[in-house]
């Protein structure tokens, strides 16, 4: 095969075969096609697209470039979530150990926050001792002994993606349906999860900002999971506002204990228990959403799901200690309310400026070598549809500093925005493509 004939013909809008797209991959990841080569091709993929058997063969392939974790030994079956990422997602803090009290084994290797969104081992990171760099061994043994870990991602997963993802990003090829679904799922695949789960947002807290790309993102991991062999359900989420009320590794694990507790924000909850239902309507534990919800509430109720985020603190290193009482959890130590300029509804939150403003304050990093204060970030007082008066707090910033708090304040004050009539009330779950 010739790379420059299949460039020619994606260029002119035909569909690449399974053997071709496999011979790109292999040979891609091996060092035998340069970059300016990968990079036509991806150029091409932009402007002509994919169908879904061409998404799930480069899927597939690049899922293939590297390891692929089998844990078939030690569990039959095993489940996995992916968001896509949003402002204030702490989902999977609450979610894992949650289908885990049910009897569903995770096995999640998540990523660090870059650019406005958090990341999953940032936040765990925030509890004094936890590990999250875990030997493959330590891995495997989580799964058995306790049916739940989560770490940070390890060994050579879709390295074709790793190489093809740093390419996209320097030459305008990141926004296609086919090549973000293919970069998510085969990290997805590699990790060898059985049945999963897609949190996929829209809005302006979220990457895909309209509800129609979210969709046809969806629809096309579906897709992929399907060809793959795999389980896959999407759901689609609104992140027209931050998940919850905090926005900061610290201050979101203190959320998240909260609503393993009993006392957590309602739409944080109510999230967990629909992306949980449907991993428990997959792998067979119910036959519908409804006794799925009922499962999980009593996990929930019961104290299950908080003895299983516990047990896997411990098993990581974490000092129960701190989670037992989260006012333990770094504290930022200038905390500062944001007034509201006027009195009125809160009519929209942009999601985005918040979570950069949580980046300003040193919570997030804008390169991957950056180091993150754990302590800062926002909660906010006021979401979309709240009356306020002028005056009345909108947010409180946790801060390192007074002068951090100067630094980000007018565009938090930005971010808010206040009319004299109350909005229609924001969706949280959108849709569900299964």
């Amino acid at each position: 095969m010739r790379m420059v004939e299949i460039i020619a013909a994606k260029r002119d809008g035909r569909a690449l075969t399974t053997e071709e797209i496999e011979w790109v991959v292999a040979n891609y990841a091996a060092g035998a096609i340069p970059d300016y080569q990968m990079a036509a091709l991806a150029m091409a993929i932009v402007l002509r697209g994919m169908d879904d058997r061409e998404t799930a063969d480069l899927t597939i392939a690049m899922a293939r470039s590297g390891d692929m974790l089998d844990l078939h030994d030690i569990a039959p079956l095993t489940v996995d979530k992916h968001s896509t990422g949003g402002v204030g997602d702490k989902t999977t803090l609450v979610l894992a150990p949650l289908v885990a009290a049910v009897g569903l084994p995770v096995a999640k290797m998540s990523g660090r926050g870059l650019g406005f969104s958090g990341g999953t081992i940032d936040k765990l990171e925030s509890i004094r001792g936890f590990r999250t760099n875990l030997s493959a061994d330590e891995f495997r043994r989580a799964v058995r002994e306790l049916g739940l870990v989560v770490a940070a991602q390890s060994g050579d997963l879709a390295p074709a993606d790793k190489k093809l993802y740093a390419l996209r990003d320097v030459t305008a090829t990141v926004e296609s349906i086919p090549l973000i679904a293919a970069s998510v799922m085969s990290k997805k695949l590699a990790s060898g999860a059985d049945c999963i789960v897609l949190d996929v947002k829209y809005g302006r807290g979220a990457f895909m900002q309209t509800l129609a790309d979210a969709r046809r993102l969806a629809q096309t991991m579906v897709a992929i999971g399907r060809h793959a062999g795999r389980r896959v359900a999407a759901v689609l989420s609104s992140m027209q506002q931050p998940l919850g009320f905090a926005v900061g590794n610290a201050l979101e694990v203190r959320e998240a204990i909260a609503a393993l507790r009993g006392s957590g924000p309602s739409d944080l909850v109510e999230l967990c228990l629909v992306l949980g239902s449907e991993l428990v309507r997959m792998a067979g534990l119910r036959n519908d959403s409804d006794a799925a919800r009922a499962l999980l509430s009593e996990a929930l109720q019961s104290g299950a799901a908080w003895e299983k985020f516990r047990a896997m603190v411990i098993n990581q290193g974490g000092d129960p200690e701190v989670i037992d009482h989260p006012e333990r959890l770094p504290v930022a130590p200038v905390q500062v309310d944001l007034p509201a300029p006027r009195a009125g509804f809160v009519t929209a939150i942009d999601g985005q400026a918040l979570g950069l403003a949580v980046n300003a304050l040193g919570g997030g990093r804008s390169r991957k070598e950056d180091t993150i204060d754990h302590a800062v970030g926002l909660v906010l007082q006021a979401k979309v549809g709240d009356a306020v008066k002028a005056g009345d707090p909108l947010l409180t910033i946790h801060a390192a500093r007074e002068t951090d708090v100067d630094h980000v304040a007018e565009r938090l004050q930005l971010a808010y925005t206040i009319h004299d009539t109350p909005p229609p009330p924001l969706p949280l779950v959108e849709e569900i493509i299964r």
